[in-house]
């Protein structure tokens, strides 16, 4: 393979693929929207699973890095319903295969493994278009432009990239989610801390449910979901924090104080996610120079997949394009092969598991999902 790699976006996803090029010698460009690294913060725990992200750590040669960063105990389960009763505690008894880590803390570990300039910051793509034999250009925010000879769009859920591919653009899913935190929980909030566990908590009712995890040093993370048409929330991505906060409490009024506290006591501003995603199976017919990976490629809700799958896209496009050095198309082809089916069969299995978590016999609708297979969902 002769051209140097151009990535568009640094998630995980795409510094992935930078690593384990990295580790065969096949140089890699990323360029990233965000002005600098740590401009803004990377969510939450993410847990990686052993067939999808552990594999893509391994080819990256960072495993043990990466068993250094898990956060123990955190692989518990908790349901409840809406006044605050337990229904199911799955406690981490120290034997899942998922281990739980700071989505930052996993980033960084990435981002530290790859050489200097490796990531160039600042550089938001705003189009990219196709000059033939496999050539694009890239047109960045600030009026710049490169041409590359082989480009990966793992740019997320609104890819620059993804146009030259696909006409697919993700579609709202009913569902809108806020995002809030409380710190220092066990000390300033110790109901909510108490209610959350050590791990993760789901408490549900029909057509609403707070989703919160503990994170390192007392955080506690909570999405409030609410399954709201979009001209809901047209009105709302510019509203004060204390607006949309009353406007989401309104609809859990009635809930247990210890449960609503965990989005009235936001240490943060709240933050409006709207949940959109590509139709299951998205796929494309194969462009000479050009490929996705991730969210650009296969977005869906919310489902424990997400991150993972991105990885092991990476990961393996990475080890696709080592065996194919002098034929990249070769391992492109490798690559959207596996991805699809892969990410297909995921999105059929777990778009499920979304929408019964707060369908209108939630919670219990959730609980056969959560025992059995223990969260195989």
């Amino acid at each position: 393979m002769k051209p140097p790699v151009t990535i568009i976006g640094a998630g995980l996803g795409g510094l992935t693929l930078a690593r384990v090029l990295h580790v065969h010698g096949i140089p890699a460009t990323i360029y990233e929207a965000e002005p600098a690294q740590g401009a803004r913060r990377q969510g939450g725990l993410l847990d990686i699973h052993p067939e999808s992200g552990q594999a893509a750590l391994r080819a990256a040669g960072l495993i043990d890095e990466f068993a250094k960063l898990v956060l123990p105990g955190r692989e518990a389960y908790r349901v409840m319903d809406q006044a605050g009763t337990v229904l199911l505690d799955l406690p981490d008894d120290g034997t899942g295969e998922r281990p739980e880590v700071p989505r930052a803390k996993l980033r960084q570990l990435l981002l530290d493994s790859l050489p200097a300039g490796t990531v160039r910051w600042g550089h938001k793509a705003t189009g990219v278009t196709s000059l033939g034999a496999g050539r694009h250009e890239v047109a960045f925010a600030d009026d710049t432009t490169v041409v590359t000879s082989l480009l990966v769009g793992a740019d997320g859920a609104w890819s620059r990239v993804r146009p030259v591919l696909s006409g697919a653009t993700p579609e709202y899913v009913g569902v809108c989610s806020i995002e809030t935190f409380l710190y220092d929980a066990d000390t300033r909030h110790p109901a909510s801390a108490a209610a959350v566990g050590p791990g993760s908590l789901f408490a549900l009712a029909p057509g609403r449910g707070l989703l919160a995890h503990r994170e390192g040093g007392g955080t506690l993370h909570t999405y409030a979901q609410l399954r709201k048409p979009q001209d809901w929330f047209a009105d709302t991505g510019t509203s004060e924090g204390a607006t949309l906060t009353a406007r989401v409490l309104a609809e859990f009024d009635g809930w247990a104080p210890e449960l609503t506290a965990l989005v009235a006591d936001s240490d943060t501003p709240p933050v409006l996610r709207p949940i959109f995603t590509l139709p299951t199976g998205h796929r494309w017919n194969r462009a000479q120079g050009v490929t996705l990976l991730g969210d650009a490629a296969h977005l869906r809700a919310p489902n424990g997949e997400g991150a993972n799958l991105a990885m092991q896209d990476g990961a393996e496009l990475g080890q696709a394009l080592a065996a194919h050095r002098d034929d990249a198309e070769a391992a492109l082809a490798m690559h959207e092969q596996g991805m699809f089916a892969r990410a297909a069969a995921v999105g059929a299995d777990d778009d499920d598991f979304y929408t019964i978590m707060i369908d209108d016999d939630a919670p219990h609708s959730v609980l056969p999902l959560m025992t059995g297979a223990e969260r195989d969902s």
